[in-house]
């Protein structure tokens, strides 16, 4: 099973920006659909983007045009792009084949702060 490490939280000001990089120890060619998430302990996981192989992408009211999801299958890397961040971005974020649920292996995830 190919498994994530999640890089790139940190502490960020209202309205800034920050980007995640999950790089992956397998060939993530044969993944068709990927997916950034946050989670808040003791709550699910919540998808944030998604993107197909071919590089459709897809987010909820909440992130869209503001979060832009990329993958980049040669270099076995997911990326995720967030401006205009806010507090309630405040969350730990992971990422994995869209597939995934709670019994598949999850990352330690990256955590993202929000705060002035």
């Amino acid at each position: 099973q190919v498994q994530f490490v999640e890089s790139g939280g940190g502490l960020v000001q209202p309205g800034g920006s920050l980007r995640l990089s999950c790089v992956a120890s397998g060939n993530i060619s044969s993944i068709f659909a990927m997916g950034w998430y946050r989670q808040a302990p003791g709550k699910p996981r919540e998808l944030d983007a998604a993107i197909r192989l071919g590089g459709v992408a897809n987010y909820p009211t909440a992130t869209k045009g503001r979060f832009t999801i990329s993958r980049d299958n040669e270099k076995n890397t997911l990326s995720l792009q967030m401006d205009n961040l806010k507090p309630e971005d405040t969350e730990v974020y992971y990422c994995n084949d869209l597939r995934a649920d709670s019994d598949d292996t999850w990352g330690q995830g990256t955590q993202v702060t929000v705060s002035s």
